[in-house]
């Protein structure tokens, strides 16, 4: 359970990372050049190398990481079990609906 535990912390970490980033790339999108889905991919990528993407990540994973280890269940349940379930179902829904999408336009 405590590798479960801590591979559910790093993913929640970079998922909320990466949203957190995002938000910060949107912010200064209308300077760039680029247009459509290029603006978008490349501020992705850009800000996974950005220690602005890894500080927050890592600090995520660290709370995370601690609520996951607390002898209280409700703190436990309350810091760590419905942050991190709620951020991978929501990253997964949003996965499946876009591989949903691309599946049924590919074919129409």
């Amino acid at each position: 359970m405590g590798y479960f535990k801590g591979i559910l912390s790093g993913l929640a970490a970079i998922i909320l990372a990466e949203i957190v980033g995002s938000l910060w790339f949107l912010r200064g999108i209308s300077n760039t050049r680029a247009t459509g889905l290029a603006a978008v991919v490349g501020g992705l990528v850009e800000n996974l190398f950005s220690p602005l993407f890894w500080i927050p990540a890592i600090l995520l994973f660290a709370l995370f990481f601690a609520a996951s280890r607390l002898g209280n269940k409700l703190l436990r349940v309350f810091l760590f079990w419905i942050p991190t379930l709620t951020v991978s179902a929501f990253t997964i829904a949003i996965v499946a609906m876009c591989a949903y999408l691309v599946i049924h336009f590919r074919h129409s």
